[in-house]
């Protein structure tokens, strides 16, 4: 045997790693996020005159939409959209989906009433009405008096978890879900019977509909106005960014003076501005923390601003304590800031050709919005040939044609109408020529035209124009007339 070679062993250097210099560094490319990290915006409340208006609104808003489900109306709830059986009521309104056309109206009408206020006073919605801006609000005020003000609040946040925080935290969250699952309950409310739906919750008798839909809408309300927020607003909200598009330099927007306020700095009340060569503006940050936006006012108008004056109310309070004149932050134009306005030159240029426009269409739209719902007639008929059935001759040469006729009574008493046909010479119908609809009613109604063999001749073969005639049986009510065809077969 041949003897094996002994393995030598190997000595691999361990070369120094090369230090880089600190230009070296700051050369190289840097890795930059897109995303920044979303920072908890603490807001502080606030008391003052648009705060007042902010609540009332807050008040009226909610009194409106979960009030009116349950306010009764002719022995029904006085706005409910029964999309089961098709009908809309809203007080005395019975609407089919065929009046589709006044929702049109009502959405041009909300259209170029937005177009006409934010042309005059801004994001005047977004500030004081706006679903978003009302929840929020109401759960700030849930905040508040479970954490406390803003300052316990971002205490209570960055301590650890103690049985105090977690009753504080728990209670709050049950608060807002509690608020979130009422709102979708009354949502839900306006399509099915509340009474009923309140009934079917103590026995959990809901449908899947009605599950979904409240837990869905309820859920949206606390998520968007316990956590999202301001977020809503800035990334989800398509009016913040074409809202430029409707501002002008004399449109009242939130502004802050900076000819009066600059240099800002701290000082005493006795402080003398001139020897100081200081503004009004203290620098306090009151404004920034009382924004739900959390933007600073004093950097211009931005699209986050939402118009929620509160930042005027915490300013006008410092200028009080300060004993300095209010409206260092204030309702005011660019135009008016730039030249020194007074506010009534401002007001004086409310009346500019764009709002002049905006108000003229605006009137135009509801004045035709109302005389159409007035001139509106207490029933509907649709009419459609029977498509089934082709045009026969009957008994001694009669042509006849078969039509359904669908009758909806409009009113919330019973009907009885009479049907008539016109157009063509010696027609006659057979069928039911008075029908009874109950109330808010609808029913297709089966009718034959025949026609005598001599007016079939007379006319010809082909298509041939004919009316029908719907009226009340009560007299002095007005008729509804609808076109259709009456065939003559070869």
């Amino acid at each position: 045997m041949t003897a094996q070679p002994t393995p030598t062993a190997r000595v691999i250097p361990i070369l120094p790693v090369p230090t880089k210099s600190a230009a070296d560094a700051a050369a190289e490319p840097q890795l930059v996020s897109l995303y920044e990290r979303q920072k908890t915006i603490y807001v502080r409340s606030v008391k003052g005159w648009y705060s007042r208006w902010r609540w009332l609104m807050v008040w009226l808003t909610q009194a409106l939409f979960y009030g009116l489900p349950w306010l009764p109306w002719n022995g029904r709830q006085s706005v409910l959209f029964d999309l089961a059986a098709r009908r809309f009521f809203i007080f005395d309104l019975v609407l089919y989906p065929q009046d589709f056309i006044y929702l049109t109206g009502l959405l041009v009408l909300s259209a170029f009433g937005l177009f006409f206020f934010t042309a005059v006073g801004g994001r005047l919605w977004c500030g004081y009405a706006c679903p978003q801006t009302v929840y929020t609000e109401i759960f700030l005020w849930v905040e508040h008096k479970f954490e406390g003000e803003r300052g316990a609040r971002m205490k209570l946040d960055a301590s650890r978890w103690t049985l105090d925080k977690a009753w504080r935290k728990a209670g709050k969250h049950g608060a807002w879900l509690t608020i979130g699952l009422w709102t979708g309950f009354t949502f839900v409310g306006y399509f099915t019977p509340i009474r009923s739906l309140w009934a079917e919750a103590f026995t959990l008798a809901f449908g899947p509909w009605e599950w979904f839909w409240v837990n869905f809408y309820g859920l949206a309300t606390y998520g968007n106005a316990g956590f999202l927020r301001e977020q809503v607003c800035k990334y989800m909200c398509p009016y913040a960014r074409f809202q430029s598009a409707m501002f002008d330099r004399d449109t009242m927007i939130v502004t802050y003076d900076a000819r009066r306020g600059d240099p800002r700095g701290k000082r005493g009340r006795s402080t003398d501005l001139a020897e100081a060569k200081l503004g009004h503006c203290i620098d306090c940050n009151l404004c920034v923390q009382v924004c739900p936006a959390g933007i600073d006012i004093r950097d211009g108008l931005q699209y986050e601003c939402i118009a929620c004056t509160a930042c005027i109310d915490a300013c006008d309070g410092v200028m009080d304590k300060m004993k300095y004149p209010r409206g260092l932050i204030r309702y005011a134009t660019q135009n008016g800031l730039d030249n020194q306005m007074t506010q009534r030159q401002m007001a004086k240029r409310v009346f500019r050709p764009r709002v002049i426009v905006y108000g003229m269409v605006l009137l135009a739209i509801s004045a035709a919005f109302v005389v159409s719902l007035s001139r509106r007639h207490p029933f509907k008929v649709d009419v459609v040939r029977d498509r089934a059935t082709l045009a026969r001759l009957v008994g001694e040469g009669e042509t006849e044609n078969l039509y359904r006729l669908q009758l909806m009574n409009a009113t919330e008493t019973p009907q009885r109408y009479r049907i008539d046909v016109k157009g063509v010479a010696g027609a006659r119908l057979v069928g039911e020529p008075e029908v009874q609809l109950g109330a808010a009613q609808a029913r297709w109604v089966t009718l034959a035209v025949r026609v005598p063999a001599e007016a079939s001749a007379a006319l010809g073969s082909g298509v041939h124009p004919i009316m029908f005639s719907i009226a009340p049986a009560a007299a002095g009510e007005a008729a509804v007339q609808e076109k259709s065809t009456f065939v003559v077969p070869r």
